[in-house]
């Protein structure tokens, strides 16, 4: 505490003393202009803190003091002097003037020079012209005040006002933020843009620099494109200003406080990114190229890979993370919401100062694909919120070969769906290469101060097509014989350098010169790159790595311990009113915590929480009415039935456990399940689950879980123990809420890459879900969890089931046959197996086996082998499932269920019994319904 006092003190020393006269005398000067203090000054002052919500322009002495100068004067005068004298005309004008600004706020951007081919279509905003406010160039030298702008002096000529507006609203930078609602945040933008004219003046050390950073961007894709002529790298010419709007956001985020930058962005200039921003090794990518095999996996094209390093910055070191991605744009957008909310939460900052998301995406992408909405909608809720996402759109204006608006959208611009959430959006031309650092650096204080995204659209072109082998004029003729006389961004900035005397031609060349000796030397061409990084910024995946897939697992829990949990999630605060039902599900757990009742579904499922969290992990559960839970058995959190307040029992444990999030999520699958996958790969100590309203909802979210959940170990070695819970079972519920398409996931079962497990019982669920956490080994988990074997008398548990042993991936027959009698083994997963034993109990065949398989992938063959061993009398053998033929575990199970039988009795063959094939899961009407389950069931038991 005394050393942040002192530090706080140190920072501040120089504004105090024998300073305070001359720092007073700057702050003058930079009300009335910001340009005219030095940039650093001009930086701190823009730091100042708002003070309370009216957010206003401070107001300079000087007016002050001539006001009182003024009262002195006349205070014995029986009239004062008149301070000015208006008509009742030019009253009228000023109000037809004041329009007109907020005119040029609002539809500014619509003019603004902001597409450095200047091939953007745009039409006359009449807002903008003088006549549409009855003003007259005749009025230009009559002098108006100037109302709420932040330009510095009240009052101007008209022409002075107008010059001005044209200057910040309608020249290289386009803001468009009039959209918002609160007053004070468009109020502290047009602080930020009007006071410098979005043109603020930087020293020539800053403007060399930003060349330095231009000439990395343009020297590394020539040179990739004379060494490997033609080859994919989806360069970023002609939008090399990302790389210093890169290193701008990261330096200014470093020095604001952030400890960790993660970074979302497709293939356009990612490579560029990797070596310039990164520091990723020239030679590595070299090789990359060459074609040299890296992994022993399946491994991703070079444009796809992460990578992470340190940065140096004014605020100490931060950690870069560049998430992978797939080819399918955006969709890595919510995985980095989810990664940067993991590391929020390991430094406990519910604020979101230390991480800070950035997602880079195509013009054509954010306009067209939906998830981009979904992250959006999920930037202010309680479960995925990050404190504010800076988005930047490199915004080509073409996708593939794609331009005409009226094919690629029906909106204004591309960035228009920011709108939603009331973003700012800054339109930026890329060929002004301090616009765009000015932007970034409005756009990056923006989030900090408000904790809401931002967007800055980068408008620049594609020099080449969509990747370097296309050729694009057969379809862009006008653009690209644009772009064939375009200089580049490069040349443009280094001659306005070369003009403006800052530097000179030869040192323009010795740049290129420096920058392309150091690529061929194989050295590291980012700025202020940590070779030595601090580790305490990186996660410690090493407990996890190398273990090999094993059934066994010790997930038993003491049951004294189990007894002290379940009281613990029974206790409802004094005062607290619950729901007769509700009270009388708690009722229930008392009595299953003291032994008197067999467990339910719902009471081991809060046990296995409740015991993980005791054992120090996290604990992270969301999706559609997690808290309740779809089928009304979880009832995790408590709802006051006085006054709506809500009570969790399971995170009121004890004072010192981890935390526990539990939170209903928004109507969303896709963006939702990518969010806790990206969120499960940066917090492997946690369990995380995400569960779906009903198991075929995450069809939704289909490009997650083939792109990332059950390939993402193989194509980037990324780990991941994300836990799905799909609601399944055919209970008549038609079509759509029956199957949880089990088939889809077997069929992408390879490699151990994930897990797929069917529970029947309470404790099988108990066991299944401590082992995801308790086991060092980091598979995706998906459950076929299930709905009516949630009250099923039946499914069903002791406290003592969990104090021993572990998730058993075969159950073998559970009544005392005898295994010599035994003809038929009927083999099953899931709900249908209290069907087939009921069935089997009314019509009292003792020659029937009948075995579950609770784990489908990695398939148990041993634990399969074992529980058939003592039937040797064996005749016939089925395997019995309430889904189509043409759906289920049949197709992609069975050769693992024949391996088995073939080695118990060669002369076996196994049949199928289900429902017949059919393209719908299941049918909608009840009757044809419980046929089809009659009919299944007496074949799978009488053959």
């Amino acid at each position: 505490m005394q050393e942040g006092i002192m530090e706080l003190m140190w920072k501040n020393a120089h504004l105090y003393g024998g300073n305070l006269s001359y720092i007073e005398q700057l702050y003058e000067a930079y009300l009335l202009d910001p340009n005219a203090v030095p940039q650093e000054w001009r930086e701190e002052f823009d730091r100042l803190p708002k003070v309370g919500d009216n957010l206003t322009q401070d107001v300079p002495h000087s007016p002050i003091q001539d006001h009182f100068l003024y009262l002195a004067k006349n205070q014995k005068r029986a009239a004062p002097v008149a301070v000015s004298s208006v008509s009742s005309e030019h009253e009228k004008k000023q109000v037809r003037v004041l329009r007109m600004i907020n005119a040029y706020r609002v539809r500014g951007h619509q003019v603004a020079e902001i597409d450095p081919l200047g091939l953007m279509e745009r039409e006359q905003v009449p807002d903008l012209d003088l006549r549409y406010h009855e003003l007259s160039e005749a009025d230009n030298d009559t002098t108006f005040q100037l109302g709420s702008l932040f330009f510095g002096p009240e009052e101007a000529p008209l022409k002075d006002i107008i010059a001005d507006l044209k200057k910040t609203y309608c020249t290289t930078v386009g803001a468009e933020y009039m959209h918002i609602v609160d007053t004070q945040e468009k109020r502290w933008i047009q602080s930020r843009l009007e006071p410098v004219r979005c043109h603020p003046q930087l020293e020539p050390q800053e403007r060399k620099h930003i060349l330095e950073r231009l000439t990395a961007a343009e020297g590394l894709e020539k040179y990739l494109g004379s060494r490997y002529a033609g080859a994919k790298r989806f360069g970023v010419e002609g939008g090399e200003s990302l790389i210093p709007l890169m290193d701008e956001l990261i330096q200014r985020a470093g020095r604001d406080g952030a400890k960790e930058i993660v970074i979302g962005m497709a293939h356009r200039g990612r490579l560029n990114m990797l070596v310039n921003t990164f520091g990723k090794n020239p030679a590595e990518l070299f090789g990359e190229f060459e074609g040299k095999k890296l992994v022993e996996t399946s491994g991703d094209v070079k444009y796809h890979q992460g990578f992470s390093s340190n940065i140096m910055t004014a605020g100490g070191e931060v950690h870069l993370a560049m998430a992978f991605n797939p080819s399918h744009l955006e969709i890595a957008a919510p995985v980095v919401e989810g990664s940067v909310r993991a590391r929020q939460d390991r430094r406990e900052d519910p604020v979101g100062s230390t991480v800070v998301p950035v997602n880079i995406h195509g013009d054509q992408a954010f306009a067209g694909q939906g998830v981009v909405m979904e992250t959006f909608q999920m930037s202010q809720t309680r479960a995925y919120k990050t404190g504010g996402t800076v988005h930047i759109v490199i915004n080509n204006q073409v996708g593939f070969t794609t331009n005409k608006q009226e094919d690629s959208r029906s909106t204004e611009y591309a960035t228009d769906v920011a709108k939603m959430v009331q973003a700012p959006i800054f339109h930026v031309n890329g060929d002004d290469p301090e616009a765009v650092r000015f932007v970034t650096q409005v756009a990056l204080d923006y989030r900090n101060e408000f904790n809401k995204d931002v967007v800055i659209d980068l408008v620049c072109y594609r020099r080449r097509g969509h990747n370097e082998a296309d050729e694009p004029s057969g379809t862009q003729p006008l653009m690209y014989a644009k772009i064939k006389k375009q200089k580049t961004t490069r040349e443009l900035y280094a001659q306005r350098l070369i003009d403006e005397g800052v530097i000179t031609a030869e040192e323009s060349k010795a740049m290129e010169k420096d920058y392309r000796q150091a690529l061929e030397n194989g050295e590291h061409v980012a700025n202020a790159l940590v070779l030595e990084p601090n580790t305490e910024l990186f996660v410690d995946w090493k407990p996890y790595l190398g273990h090999e897939w094993s059934f066994d697992c010790d997930t038993g829990v003491d049951l004294k311990l189990l007894q002290e949990l379940g009281n613990k999630i029974c206790e409802v605060p004094e005062g607290f009113s619950v729901q007769r039902q509700v009270q009388k599900i708690i009722e229930d757990r008392k009595r299953m915590a003291a032994g008197a009742m067999e467990l339910n579904w719902g009471m081991a499922e809060s046990l296995a929480y409740a015991s993980i969290l005791a054992q120090g992990h996290p604990v992270r559960l969301t999706g559609q009415d997690v808290g309740r839970g779809t089928f009304s058995h979880r009832h995790a959190v408590l709802h006051n039935q006085k006054d709506g307040s809500t009570y969790l029992p399971l995170q009121n444990l004890s004072a010192d456990q981890p935390c526990l999030t539990l939170h209903d999520s928004f109507l969303s699958e896709e963006a939702v399940l990518a969010f806790e996958y990206g969120y499960a790969t940066t917090m492997p100590n946690a369990l995380v689950i995400w569960e779906a309203q009903f198991g075929d909802f995450a069809n939704g979210a289909q490009v997650v879980i083939d792109q990332f959940i059950t390939s993402g170990e193989q194509k980037w070695q990324r780990l991941c123990g994300l836990t799905m819970l799909l609601p399944h079972g055919f209970e008549g519920q038609g079509p759509e809420h029956s199957s949880a398409r089990l088939e889809r996931y077997l069929q992408l079962c390879a490699e151990h890459n994930i897990q797929v497990c069917v529970p029947t019982t309470p404790a099988q669920i108990f066991h299944l879900l401590r082992r995801q956490v308790v086991r060092p080994l980091r598979k995706p988990l998906v459950v076929m969890s299930p709905k009516s074997l949630l009250r099923h008398k039946q499914a069903i548990s002791t406290l003592e089931d969990l104090t021993v042993g572990g998730f058993k991936p075969v159950i073998g027959e559970v009544d005392q046959l005898d295994p010599k009698q035994v003809k038929r083994l009927v083999l099953c997963s899931g709900k249908v197996y209290y069907d087939l034993y009921n069935r089997r109990a009314e019509l009292e065949k003792q020659d029937v086996a009948i075995v579950r398989i609770e784990q489908l992938y990695p398939f148990p063959e041993q634990a399969l082998a074992e529980a058939i061993a003592e039937y040797t009398n064996l005749e016939s053998v089925v395997w019995c499932q309430e889904e189509p033929m043409n759906q289920g575990a049949w197709y992609c199970s069975q050769h693992h269920m024949r391996a088995v039988l073939h080695k118990h009795d060669a002369k076996l063959h196994l049949e199928g019994v289900g429902r017949p094939h059919a393209a719908a899961p299941a049918v909608g009407y009840i009757s044809v319904h419980l046929e089809q389950q009659e009919k299944l069931v007496n074949e799978a038991i009488n053959g």
